[in-house]
């Protein structure tokens, strides 16, 4: 079950980004990206990403990184120094921390989740707030993302020369609690700053289970029965209240605490030709003291860690098989597939990818099925076994190699795997996805016995499980603005401009028809 935490919907705020002159949108477990071409959908998603892999680093869910091949970063660190604190805040500090001390079955014992006392609250607040060390980590994993040299070339011209980006929303969720928080980056061309406000009041992140609710100390729980020697509690109390601070931000930060997977546009192409992908990195990266004046990255992050973990799932299968994943992949297998995908595991440990249509005796390597197997293949494989309820899939043009039909079809298995907690994020060009969100929305408005017979019946979608946004261009290079797209009723459908599309090609064809007729 995923925490109400994970569901919380927060704000993304950005001005003068690449081709974005101003948008804000609420995030919510479904969100759609939709506008023409060279408006900024990939920039804002690729941008999401980058904030989940600071976020979920800066909070301690680096645990969460999936994978005993995959490499994991270290937590980003916390500076603190209990010798500024007063002996009655340690006292208090570490009274607070046994009471609500609980043990697992094991033994081991954890703070018990909730929201802060005031006075504990007081010794965080400074911890968390001060953020501004952290400016150069988040840039270099916003640069990483986007395979660019420097933060420069991410705000926009000549539409200004700051670039703003901020994250906002509740911390506890609590009616009429004080508890509004940003965190905010600010950048040009030669400069940047990070900094956060932080409200008063605070909880511990309710979105861990017990056996992985943050310890007391980092690596192995700790067993404190019997308090420290008086030598020793600073050192005690700094550990604590970097543990304490980490999981007040990742309860702040949920859902962006936790790890989100990037699935990037022509996963066809990626997925056929990975192999070279990786021996052509190899094979550059042995080369790369000839050139180091190299103008750009040789990838993007987001492409980058596609591939890295591509390789990582023939490693980690033993540890990665999950009922809940398996039943998502199969539902798609099912639906659209007509298959089942593999991923096999060679001597080396660098996977094959195998496709066996229903009712074949025999399998075909997965560059020799068709294209819309090989789009879908990562989505089913991620699903089986990477991505958790509370993590986000971001998926690039979902309609790519899809019949009309098969879209449609799509969007439900996504809006399934929404319903059983994976947040979804996707940008996309095609009216037919549209118009099934528009009818899993409307289908909400029914009591759940009048949708029986209805396709799509059990993945309806409610108001606050889905939003989809439109990135309308500027006018003289201004930049695109990003809206949310109400859903129109009697049209069934949201206005994405795709239908002015549809009525300026039959008028065409009209004129073309009239003068044809008169002609003869």
């Amino acid at each position: 079950m995923v925490s109400p935490a994970a569901r919380r919907r927060l704000e993304l705020s950005v001005s003068n980004f690449g081709p974005i002159a101003a948008g804000r949108i609420a995030l919510r477990p479904l969100s759609v990206f939709v506008g023409p071409s060279n408006t900024g959908k990939s920039y804002l998603a690729t941008l999401i990403y980058a904030l989940h892999q600071f976020c979920r680093d800066y909070s301690g869910g680096y645990r969460y990184r999936f994978g005993r091949r995959f490499p994991i970063r270290p937590p980003l660190p916390i500076p603190v120094r209990s010798s500024l604190l007063s002996a009655d805040d340690i006292a208090s500090l570490q009274d607070w921390a046994y009471s609500r001390a609980v043990s697992d079955a094991e033994g081991n014992q954890y703070i018990r989740r909730s929201v802060l006392p005031a006075d504990i609250a007081r010794l965080v607040h400074p911890v968390i707030s001060d953020i501004q060390d952290l400016t150069g980590v988040l840039e270099a994993e916003i640069i990483r993302c986007f395979g660019v040299n420097n933060l420069a070339n991410l705000v926009s011209h000549p539409a200004g020369n700051t670039a703003e980006i901020s994250l906002s929303g509740n911390a506890i969720n609590t009616p009429g609690a004080n508890d509004r928080f940003e965190y905010s980056l600010a950048f040009t061309g030669s400069q940047s700053s990070l900094r956060a406000s932080i409200p008063p009041a605070m909880a511990l992140e309710t979105g861990r289970d017990l056996d992985w609710y943050f310890p007391v100390h980092f690596g192995e729980p700790v067993h404190f029965g019997e308090k420290d020697e008086d030598d020793e509690k600073d050192d005690w109390t700094s550990l604590l209240l970097v543990d304490i601070a980490q999981s007040v931000v990742a309860n702040i930060l949920a859902p962006f605490s936790r790890p989100a997977y990037y699935l990037p546009a022509d996963r066809a192409g990626v997925m056929h030709a990975h192999q070279m992908a990786v021996r052509g990195l190899i094979a550059g990266a042995s080369r790369a003291f000839l050139r180091p004046d190299a103008p750009m990255p040789v990838l993007s992050g987001v492409l980058g860690d596609f591939l890295e973990q591509l390789v990582a799932l023939a490693g980690d299968l033993p540890l990665r098989q999950r009922k809940d994943g398996k039943d998502l992949a199969a539902g798609l297998e099912q639906a659209l597939l007509r298959g089942e995908i593999r991923v096999e595991s060679s001597q080396i440990d660098y996977p094959s990818f195998i496709y066996r249509p229903t009712g074949w005796e025999r399998d075909l390597p997965l560059m020799n099925a068709s294209s819309m197997v090989s789009e879908l293949a990562p989505v089913a494989l991620y699903l089986r076994h990477v991505v958790r309820p509370g993590d986000t899939l971001i998926i690039e043009e979902p309609e790519s190699h899809l019949h009309p039909e098969m879209q449609v079809a799509f969007l439900r298995q996504l809006a399934a795997a929404v319903k059983a907690g994976v947040r979804i994020i996707i940008t996309t060009h095609s009216e037919w996805v549209l118009e099934e969100l528009a009818n899993l929305a409307l289908m909400s408005e029914l009591p759940p016995e009048r949708r029986q017979g209805i396709d799509g019946a059990e993945v309806a979608l409610g108001p606050d499980e889905f939003g989809a946004w439109f990135f309308e261009p500027g006018a003289d290079g201004a930049g695109s603005t990003v809206r949310e797209m109400p859903l129109d009723k009697d049209l069934g459908n949201f206005p994405s401009g795709f239908g002015l599309v549809t009525e300026d090609t039959y008028n065409r064809w009209a004129q073309i028809f009239n003068r044809i007729e008169d002609s003869q």
